[in-house]
């Protein structure tokens, strides 16, 4: 970030210079043209994808803050701390970007009921995609709700 007192200082622009992107030390993420950038998050204990999201240099600065995850949604136009309403809190044990900055990877851990998606499931990623008699079809794992929805939200 550009002004340490300000942990909503926004991010430096990404160099155009394909060395310095990939190799300095400087954060400088590439947000795409709608202002985000994809956030890939995962369980810090098992490696297990949990989810996948979005960031806007807001919610990057106050995951990097604060040590909880926040993301924008883009389904309601606003930024989102994970876990608010439900009280499966993601906190932020690493973060990591790829090479070329357009990408972020959290590695957190859940509170709560440990479940991270809205379906109450542990992750968002529940279903298989599967061919079976020609037809492709989604195929739940055993993973089973681990707090009602309609209760929660």
């Amino acid at each position: 970030m550009t002004d340490k007192t300000d942990p909503l200082a926004p991010f430096p622009p990404a160099p155009s210079d394909k060395t310095l992107l990939e190799e300095s030390d400087r954060l400088t993420p590439r947000f795409d043209a709608h202002g985000l950038v994809t956030a890939v998050v995962t369980d810090i204990a098992d490696g297990t994808v949990l989810m996948l999201a979005h960031m806007n240099a807001e919610a990057l600065s106050l995951t990097i803050s604060t040590g909880i995850a926040h993301y924008y949604s883009r389904s309601r136009a606003s930024l989102w701390k994970k876990g608010e309403s439900s009280g499966n809190v993601q906190t932020v044990h690493e973060i990591r970007t790829d090479c070329d900055q357009d990408a972020i990877w959290l590695k957190v851990s859940v509170a709560g009921h440990d479940a991270t998606c809205h379906t109450g499931r542990r992750s968002c990623f529940f279903r298989r995609v599967v061919t079976e008699d020609g037809e492709i079809r989604l195929v739940k794992d055993a993973d089973q709700p681990r707090f009602d929805p309609g209760k929660v939200y």
